[in-house]
């Protein structure tokens, strides 16, 4: 092989890598729309004086960190992916991105991602802030 090629446990490692960073992006973006979304049902509610539009929000809230939760437990398996591949020989690298051998871990599950302190506090903490709002939208 030529030196100057890169093995391939790291053209393995740089393909998880990409997925990881894919997964990081989506739970980033999942964030942002959330807080427009909610945020925008809250105006509408204020402009209208209409309580129903702050009871639809609480929707979204729950989509969203549906949402999160599955990217984030993806996010989790491919780093465990991760982990696995760099321990591996040059001679057993196969190139497989298959994830589900790192499905049972229960911090890896999707319920397990969804109740992470992260997504708690941030979801939670939104709930709370949504509440008061509630409460002083009235």
């Amino acid at each position: 092989m030529d030196s100057s090629s890169p093995s391939n446990k790291h053209k393995h490692l740089e393909f998880v890598q990409t997925a990881v960073n894919r997964m990081a992006g989506n739970l980033f973006l999942l964030k942002g729309w959330s807080i427009t979304l909610i945020a925008a049902l809250f105006a509408l509610a204020a402009k209208d004086a209409n309580q129903f539009y702050v009871l639809i929000a609480y929707f979204p809230l729950f989509i969203f960190w549906s949402l999160d939760g599955y990217f984030l437990s993806q996010e989790r398996k491919f780093r465990a992916l991760y982990d696995h591949v760099r321990t591996l020989n040059e001679s057993d690298i196969d190139f497989s991105m298959d994830t589900r051998p790192f499905s049972k871990e229960p911090r890896n599950t999707w319920s397990g991602a969804m109740f992470s302190k992260t997504l708690v506090i941030y979801y939670a903490g939104l709930a709370v802030v949504m509440l008061v709002l509630m409460y002083l939208v009235r």
